[in-house]
C-alpha cells in the first residue's frame, strides 16, 4: 500500500496529526497505519498497541475491558482497604464489608484452622448410607447461580442449579429454574474428546482431583480421581450443548413434582427438594431435560461410595480459596494456569477484594456509587441512550420487509423498555448476613446460605422490573429479557468507553455502541422470542420471522469464517446473539450520534472526520489480546465472539464504507448485498 494511499484513505498520519490528537477521545498512538482498514479494522484501529501489549502474569487477556475492569477494581479496593482499618457500627455495611475483607487476609487464621471448617460437611457425606440420604444431600448442596440467558459460561459444581426469575409464560412472577451441572470442567465437550487439548486438559484435571484429594490425607486418590472422572463423564454425556443452552424455545420445559419421578426416575425427587429447601415449590422449569434423566441414572447406577468420594472432592475444591495456601495455590494451577494459560496467581488482596465483592457487592456499590460517580455521568448517558432508543425506532419504521403488526409489537417493546444507569434505585438489604473477623470459611459459607435464601424468598412474588443482576463496580452492561429492561453500571462509564471531556463521535462509538448493544438484545435470535411484558411468545408473523432468520443466519455463516488457529473457527451460531447486537447496535448508535448534531456538521478533530472517530472509537473499546489456552476455552464455551472479529462488525456498517473510503479489493469488503442488516 502506498503512502499516498494510506493518507487518502486516513489524512491523520502525518506528525503534525498525531501532534493534535487531544488526550481524550480515540488514541492515535494505538493505531497500525500500515494496515488498511479495510483490510483488517482490529489491526488499523489498534495495531500499535497490539505490538507492545503485555498480559498481566495474573490474567488470561488484556485490552479495554481488562484495563478499565482494572480501574474500578483498585477503586474497590482502596474503598474495602479503607473499612478493613476503620471500626465501625456491630451490624452495619461497613462493618461486614470490612471484617469479611479483614478475614478473607487472615491467611495466618486460614492456616491455623486447616481442613476443621470443613469437617462439618465432610461428616455429613461421611454419614450418607441410603439412597434418599444421598438425594437430600444433593439437594442441599443446591446453589442459585447465574442467569443463563445473560451467561454462557453459567456451570455449578453442584449437580444442578438454581436460578430465580421472572418466569417463561409469567414474567410478572419469579419462577424456579433447574440447570444442568455437576461437572469440575466448564462444558461438557471436555470429557468427549474429539482432539489432543481437550484430551489433555481432562487428564490435567484428573490428576488436579489426585491432588487435592492427596492434600486432603484421603486414600487411594488415583482410584477415586478415575471413579469421579467417570462419573462426570457420563453427567456430561446427558447434557446438553452450548447451542441448545442458548435456545430458550428448548429451555422452556415445565415440569410438574409430580413429573420428575417419571421422567428422571433413579434419583428420590422428594429428598432432593426436602434438601433443597423446596417441597412447597410445585413446578419448575427445566433448562435441559436431557440433563435429569442422565443424572437420576447416575445417581440410581453408581456406588454411594463413589458418591461419596465425588462430593468429598468438590467440597473441598469448591472452598480452596479459605484453606490453607496449598488448597488455593492447587486450585489456581489447575483453573488458572492449564485451562486459561495465565501463569501468575493473583495477590491474596486482589483476591480478596473480588471475594468481598462477590459476598456484599450491593453494599460496596452503594459507597463506590458515591466515591467514583458523578451526577453528571448518569444524565449524559441518559441522554444518549433516549437518541439512541429514537434511532432504533426510526429504524424499526424504515424496515421494508417487516410487517406493520410486527413493528408495532417491536415497538411497544422498545418504548416499555427499563433503563438502569448507574445504579438502582433500590439496594438490597445484608441485615441476615453475619460477618465474623477471623472466620473466612464461615463468612463465606453463610453469605452463600443467604444468597439462596434471598432467591428463595423471591419465588411466587411479583417481579420488580427495575430489579439489578450487575452491581454498579462491575465493568459490564447486560440485557433482561424477561424483565424488558437494560443495566449499565456506573464503572463502565469511564474512559476508554466513556470520557467526559471527549467529544460526541467518540462517546457515541464507544459507550453508545454498547447502549445500542445492549437495546438491540432485545431485538436478537434470543430476545426476539420475548415480548413487551417479557414473556416468550412469537410476536412474529410468519413472512418476518422468516426474514429475521435467514438475515440471522448469513451473519452465523460470516462469523464462523472467522478462524483464530488452524482448524478451530468461531461458533457462529454460538455467538450470535452478541454478534447480532453488534451490527444492530452499532447501526443504532451511528443514527443516534447523527441525529445528536441536530444538522450540524460534526468538526474535524485530531485529523479526524467525526464518522471516524465514531468508528474507530468502537474498535479500540475491542482492544484486547489473549492467551491462546483462554483464547481456546473462548471458542468452545463462550457467546462472545473472540475482540480482534467483534471490532469487524463495522463491514456490515453502510456509513463505515464511506468513512474510511473502503474499496472491493480490500479483504473486509462486502458487496451491499452481502452486508448483514438485521435491524
Amino acid at each position: 500500500m502506498s503512502i499516498r494511499r494510506i493518507l487518502l484513505a486516513l489524512p491523520l498520519v502525518c506528525a503534525a496529526a498525531f501532534a493534535a490528537v487531544p488526550e481524550h477521545g480515540v488514541q492515535l498512538s494505538n493505531m497500525d497505519a500500515a494496515v488498511r482498514p479495510g483490510d483488517d479494522f482490529n489491526r488499523y484501529a489498534n495495531g500499535g498497541w497490539m505490538k507492545t501489549a503485555v498480559i498481566p502474569d495474573d490474567q488470561a487477556s488484556w485490552g479495554s475491558f481488562a484495563t478499565l475492569r482494572d480501574t474500578a477494581a483498585k477503586r474497590t479496593a482502596d474503598l474495602i482497604q479503607d473499612l478493613a482499618k476503620t471500626p465501625a457500627a456491630p451490624g452495619s455495611n461497613e462493618q461486614k464489608i470490612g471484617d469479611y475483607f479483614a478475614a478473607y487476609m487472615d491467611s495466618a487464621a486460614i492456616e491455623a484452622k486447616g481442613l476443621a471448617p470443613l469437617r462439618p460437611g465432610l461428616d455429613a457425606i461421611a454419614a450418607i448410607g441410603t439412597p434418599g440420604q444421598l438425594a437430600r444431600f444433593l439437594g442441599a448442596s443446591l446453589r442459585a447461580d447465574v442467569d443463563p440467558l445473560n451467561n454462557t459460561n453459567f456451570y455449578t459444581e453442584n449437580v444442578l442449579g438454581l436460578w430465580v426469575g421472572p418466569g417463561f409464560d409469567d414474567p410478572d412472577h419469579y419462577d424456579a429454574y433447574l440447570l444442568q451441572g455437576g461437572l469440575g470442567l466448564p462444558d461438557r465437550s471436555y470429557y468427549l474428546g474429539g482432539n489432543d487439548k481437550v484430551v489433555a486438559i481432562l487428564a490435567a484435571y484428573r490428576a488436579h482431583i489426585v491432588k487435592v484429594l492427596t492434600l486432603a490425607g484421603i486414600a487411594d486418590a488415583e482410584a477415586k480421581a478415575d471413579s469421579i472422572v467417570a462419573l462426570e463423564t457420563r453427567l456430561a454425556q446427558a447434557q446438553g450443548n452450548r447451542a441448545d443452552n442458548e435456545d430458550v424455545l428448548k429451555a422452556n420445559n415445565r415440569w410438574q413434582r409430580g413429573d420428575f419421578a417419571k421422567k428422571a426416575p433413579g434419583l428420590d425427587w422428594d429428598a432432593f427438594f426436602e434438601g433443597a429447601g423446596l417441597s412447597n415449590q410445585a413446578a419448575f422449569t427445566v433448562w435441559q431435560p436431557s440433563a435429569l434423566p442422565g443424572l437420576a441414572a447416575v445417581a440410581h447406577d453408581v456406588p454411594l461410595a463413589v458418591w461419596k468420594d465425588y462430593l468429598t472432592f468438590h467440597l473441598i475444591n469448591f472452598y480452596s480459596e479459605v484453606l490453607p495456601k496449598a488448597y488455593a495455590d492447587e486450585s489456581f494451577d489447575f483453573y488458572g494456569r492449564v485451562l486459561f494459560g495465565t501463569p501468575e496467581q493473583q495477590p491474596r488482596w486482589k483476591r480478596s477484594v473480588n471475594a468481598t465483592n462477590d459476598a456484599l457487592g450491593w453494599a460496596v456499590g452503594k459507597l463506590y456509587v458515591a466515591r467514583y460517580f458523578p451526577p453528571a455521568y448518569r444524565q449524559r448517558a441518559l441522554a444518549m441512550v433516549a437518541d439512541i432508543r429514537a434511532a432504533f425506532a426510526r429504524r424499526i419504521d424504515a424496515l421494508d420487509w417487516m410487517s406493520p403488526q410486527t413493528k408495532a409489537k417491536a415497538k411497544a417493546k422498545l418504548a416499555t423498555l427499563y433503563v438502569g444507569v448507574g445504579y438502582p434505585d433500590r439496594w438490597i438489604d445484608y441485615g441476615k448476613l453475619e460477618v465474623r473477623r477471623g472466620d473466612a470459611f464461615g463468612n463465606l459459607q453463610r453469605a452463600e446460605r443467604f444468597e439462596y435464601a434471598r432467591n428463595l424468598a423471591l419465588l411466587g412474588t411479583a417481579v420488580d422490573r427495575s430489579t439489578w443482576c450487575m452491581t454498579p463496580q462491575t465493568v459490564n452492561a447486560v440485557n433482561l429479557p424477561l424483565q424488558n429492561a437494560l443495566n449499565f453500571p456506573a464503572a463502565i462509564l469511564d474512559p476508554p468507553f466513556f470520557d467526559g471531556k471527549a467529544d460526541p463521535a467518540f462517546n457515541y462509538g464507544a459507550m453508545g455502541s454498547i447502549i445500542g448493544h445492549e437495546i438491540s438484545h432485545s431485538f436478537d435470535d434470543q430476545g426476539a422470542q420475548f415480548d413487551e411484558t417479557g414473556r416468550l411468545y412469537d410476536w412474529w408473523t410468519p413472512a418476518d420471522l422468516a426474514h429475521f432468520r435467514d438475515s440471522a443466519h448469513r451473519l452465523a455463516e460470516q462469523y464462523s469464517g472467522y478462524s483464530p488457529f488452524p482448524g478451530v473457527h468461531v461458533n457462529g451460531q454460538l455467538t450470535l446473539s452478541e454478534n447480532i447486537a453488534d451490527v444492530a447496535g452499532l447501526s443504532a448508535a451511528y443514527d443516534g450520534w447523527r441525529a445528536s448534531l441536530h444538522g450540524k456538521p460534526a468538526p474535524v478533530i485530531g485529523g479526524l472526520t467525526g464518522a471516524q472517530r465514531f468508528f474507530l472509537a468502537y474498535a479500540q473499546t475491542r482492544q484486547q489480546v489473549t492467551r491462546e489456552a483462554a483464547l481456546r476455552q473462548q471458542i468452545v464455551t463462550d457467546g462472545h465472539a473472540p475482540a480482534m472479529y467483534r471490532a469487524q462488525a463495522v463491514r456490515n456498517i453502510d456509513a463505515w464504507y464511506d468513512a474510511f473510503k473502503i474499496t472491493p479489493d480490500e479483504t473486509l469488503y462486502l458487496a451491499p448485498a452481502a452486508r448483514v442488516r438485521v435491524w
